[in-house]
């Protein structure tokens, strides 16, 4: 290896090495986590070329729904997740897009959220609590976009490197998203449409 025109030394170019892999680990980018091909999301109620039916959708407004939140399974996480979490968030909507829904704080040993698990206290009885949705209600809160196109709606699962989240029941969806995403080791999706 040559530098200013002079030989270095073997241990010079072992220093050089070690300085250009310590820059790159701590000059690049953080990566996304990247879901295990394995890992992976299912709905009975979300099924594709099923129609949404009414009961998920939202209950006010000019959308008169069920406002009951989907069943939701995942299969082969990884091995070291220690909790869960679920999302759907609509980036069709105006603006930075709309939560619609997330949980946290959900045992490892789940591998399922049943219909209605929002409202019937099934995510109190496992631990788990939800954020603010930006309809400014806890818990889930359905579809109902503007007559027009389709709306897409993402259903995220994420695996977590920890059960120890700094989150409380209420926080803004926003700010779960941001704590779940710094714990993810990997997250599995699938995405369904509606419109009106």
């Amino acid at each position: 290896m040559r530098l200013t025109g002079r030989r270095v030394s073997s241990s010079g170019q072992v220093a050089a090495v070690l300085f250009i892999a310590v820059a790159a680990a701590v000059f690049s980018p953080p990566r996304e986590a990247v879901a295990d091909p394995a890992f992976a999301v299912s709905s009975a109620d979300l099924a594709p070329g099923k129609i949404v039916g009414r009961d998920l959708l939202y209950d006010q407004s000019d959308c008169k729904g069920g406002n009951r939140s989907p069943q939701i399974s995942w299969r082969g996480a990884p091995a070291n997740t220690r909790s869960f979490a679920v999302t759907i968030f609509d980036p069709d909507a105006p603006g930075r897009g709309w939560w619609h829904w997330a949980v946290a704080g959900i045992p490892v040993s789940t591998d399922h959220l049943p219909n209605n698990a929002s409202a019937s206290g099934a995510l109190r009885k496992l631990g788990a609590i939800e954020a603010r949705n930006d309809w400014d209600t806890d818990g889930y809160a359905g579809p109902c976009p503007p007559p027009g196109k389709p709306h897409r709606y993402i259903v995220t699962v994420y695996a977590l490197n920890s059960a120890d989240l700094r989150l409380r029941q209420g926080t803004p969806a926003l700010m779960f998203e941001h704590e779940i995403r710094t714990l993810t080791i990997a997250s599995a999706q699938m995405t369904f449409t509606y419109g009106r």
